[in-house]
C-alpha cells in the first residue's frame, strides 16, 4: 500500500530541527572527546609518568566501554523509552567528563573514561533512532545531513581544540569543557523531546548480552593491543581476538533462535541495510583508519604545532560543509546508488595525493586534496545510512541504528589498529642507530625515531649534530607514511565494489509499519 505523502512535509520544520539540536549537541560531545583525547597522549604520559601503552589505555577502555553498551540500546531504547534514555547517557557523559579532570593518575582516568563510554556508547544509536523517528521517510536524508555535521568535523576540530585547550591553559579542560554543553543538552532535552511512552513487549536476552557484549569488549582489545604489541601471535593479541571472535560467533548462530534477539541479524534480510552495512564496514576501516595518521604527518614530518595540525585539516571539513546539505536533499530524491560512487571516486582521488607524499611535499597540493576528500565525505556517510535506514519499519529503526553503529564502531578500531601496525611496522625498519637506546624500554634508537622526535622537540633536535641523519630519518619517517597511506587508498577503492550494489533505483519507504497502511506523522517517538 503507498504511503500518504501529506503526512512528511517536504520541508524540515521546527519541531524537527528542535530536536536535532538536542541530537547534534550529545554527538558533539562524544565524537569531538575522541579527537580531542587522541592529542591530548603525549601530555597524558608527561603529567602521570606513564609508558604510552598505558596512556594508550584512555583510548582503549572508551572503546571498549563503548562496544559492551551499544548493543543494549535497541532493547533500552524499547523498554525505558528514548528521551529518558538520551537523558541517562547525557547524564553518565557529563559526569564522566568532569571525572576525568580530577584524575589523579593513569588508573583513575582510564576508569573514569571507561564511565564516559558508557554514556558515549548510547547517544549516537539513541540520536540516530530519535532523529530517523522524527524526520518520516521522506525527509531522513535531509535530517541525517545534520547529523553527519559532527560526524565529519569532530576528527577536523577535535584536534584544533583539543591543541588550543592544552596549550593556552591545562589538559583537564578537555574534559571540563563537556560540562557547560552536557548541562545545556540535558535542559535542552527535556524540553524538547516528547514526553516517552514506552511499550516494553519485548524480554531482555541476557543469553544473547553474556555472548556479545564480552566478545566485542575481548575482541576489540586484543586489536586494540596489536599497535603496541606489533603482532597477531603476542598472547595479549591472539587470545583476547579468538576469545571474542569464538563468542561472537556463537551470537551469530544463536541470535536467530530467539523471538527478540539483543542483535536482531535478521535486519539484514533487508538488502538495503545489508549493501549498506557492507559498504560501511569497509570505508570505514579504509577512510576513518587512515584519515586519523593525516595530522601525524603534519605532526611528525613537517614539525607542526598541535593547533597547526587541526588547522591544517580544515579544508576537510570545509568540502564536507559544501557536499553535505546537497547530499541530504538529493538522499531524499536520488537513489543513493547513483550519487555514492562518485563521491567515493572523489575521496580516491584526493586520497591519491597522500601515497606520494614526501617531506617538503606542497601544504597547497595537501590542503586541497583535503578538500576533495571533504567533497567526497560529504557524500558518502550519511547517504549510506539514509539508505540503511529508511526502509526499516517503525519498530526496526532502533535496532538497525544499533548494528550500524556496532559495525562503525568494530570497523573503526580494526582500521586504526591495522594503519598503526602498518606504520610503526615501516618506522621499525629505519637502521638503528649504533649505541644509542630507549632509555624506558631498552630498544634501539632509529634515524627514524630520533627524526621524528627532533620534529617533535626543537631541544631534542639540538643534540644531533649530524643533519644528514636528521634528513636521512625524516625521509624514511616520509616513505612510512606514504606506504601506510597507500593501503588507506586501496581500501578506499575497494569501496567501490559494494557501493555499486546500493539502491539505484527508488523504493518504498515504511518507516512506521507502512506495510500496514500507517504513516509516520512529522514526530513520532517512543
Amino acid at each position: 500500500m503507498k504511503s500518504q505523502p501529506v503526512a512528511a512535509p517536504a520541508k524540515l520544520d521546527g519541531a524537527v530541527l528542535k530536536i536535532a539540536g538536542v541530537v547534534v549537541l550529545g554527538a558533539i560531545m562524544s565524537i569531538l572527546d575522541v579527537t580531542v583525547v587522541s592529542v591530548a597522549i603525549p601530555t597524558f604520559q608527561t603529567v602521570f609518568n606513564a609508558t604510552y601503552a598505558e596512556v594508550a589505555w584512555t583510548m582503549t577502555g572508551y572503546t571498549l566501554a563503548l562496544a559492551t553498551v551499544i548493543p543494549l540500546s535497541g532493547w533500552a531504547a524499547d523498554r525505558f523509552g528514548t528521551k529518558r534514555l538520551y537523558m541517562t547517557a547525557l547524564l553518565l557523559f557529563t559526569l564522566g567528563s568532569v571525572l576525568c579532570a580530577t584524575a589523579d593518575n593513569i588508573g583513575q582516568l582510564v576508569a573514569y573514561r571507561v564511565l564516559q563510554g558508557l554514556g558515549g556508547g548510547m547517544l549516537m544509536p539513541l540520536g540516530m533512532t530519535i532523529m530517523t523517528r522524527a524526520a518520516g521517510p521522506e525527509r531522513i536524508g535531509r535530517l541525517m545531513a545534520v547529523l553527519g555535521i559532527p560526524m565529519l568535523l569532530g576528527p577536523i576540530s577535535g584536534p584544533i581544540l583539543g591543541g588550543w585547550l592544552i596549550d593556552s591553559y591545562s589538559w583537564e579542560w578537555i574534559f571540563l569543557i563537556n560540562l557547560p554543553i552536557g548541562v545545556i543538552a540535558l535542559i535542552y532535552a527535556q524540553i524538547v523531546l516528547p514526553k516517552d511512552n514506552p511499550e516494553p513487549s519485548e524480554s531482555f536476552d541476557f543469553i544473547g548480552m553474556l555472548m556479545l557484549s564480552p566478545g566485542l569488549a575481548l575482541f576489540l582489545y586484543g586489536v586494540s593491543t596489536l599497535p603496541e604489541e606489533q603482532t597477531i601471535t603476542a598472547n595479549k593479541v591472539w587470545i583476547p581476538m579468538l576469545a571474542g571472535g569464538l563468542l561472537v560467533i556463537g551470537f551469530v548462530l544463536y541470535s536467530f533462535k530467539p523471538r527478540h534477539p539483543l542483535l536482531d541479524l535478521r535486519l539484514l534480510r533487508n538488502r538495503n541495510l545489508t549493501v549498506a552495512s557492507i559498504t560501511l564496514s569497509v570505508f570505514t576501516v579504509a577512510f576513518m583508519g587512515a584519515g586519523l595518521l593525516f595530522p601525524s604527518y603534519f605532526l611528525q614530518i613537517h614539525g607542526e604545532s598541535t593547533l597547526h595540525a587541526g588547522l591544517l585539516m580544515a579544508p576537510q571539513g570545509i568540502g564536507a560543509m559544501v557536499t553535505m546539505p546537497i547530499a541530504g536533499m538529493l538522499a531524499d530524491k536520488v537513489p543513493v546508488g547513483r550519487t555514492v560512487p562518485f563521491a567515493l571516486l572523489l575521496i580516491a582521488a584526493g586520497f591519491f595525493t597522500f601515497t606520494q607524499v614526501d617531506t617538503d611535499t606542497s601544504y597547497v597540493l595537501l590542503c586541497g586534496s583535503l578538500f576533495v576528500m571533504g567533497l567526497g565525505m560529504g557524500g558518502t556517510m550519511m547517504p549510506i545510512m539514509t539508505s540503511a535506514l529508511r526502509t526499516l519499519t517503525n519498530h526496526e529503526v532502533a535496532r538497525g541504528s544499533t548494528l550500524l553503529n556496532i559495525l562503525q564502531q568494530i570497523a573503526g578500531s580494526v582500521g586504526g589498529a591495522v594503519m598503526s601496525v602498518i606504520l610503526t611496522s615501516r618506522l621499525n625498519e629505519s637502521p638503528a642507530i649504533p649505541g644509542m637506546t630507549n632509555p624506558v624500554t631498552g630498544d634501539p634508537i632509529t634515524e627514524a625515531g630520533l627524526a621524528i622526535a627532533a620534529q617533535m622537540d626543537p631541544k631534542v633536535a639540538a643534540t644531533i649534530p649530524d643533519p644528514g641523519l636528521l634528513q636521512r630519518g625524516l625521509d624514511f619517517a616520509a616513505d612510512s607514511f606514504a606506504t601506510t597511506f597507500v593501503v588507506g587508498f586501496v581500501l578506499t577503492a575497494l569501496t567501490l565494489v559494494p557501493a555499486l550494489f546500493l539502491p539505484r533505483k527508488r523504493e518504498v519507504v515504511h518507516l512506521a509499519d507502512a506495510e500496514k497502511g500507517a504513516t509516520a506523522p512529522p514526530v513520532v517517538l517512543h
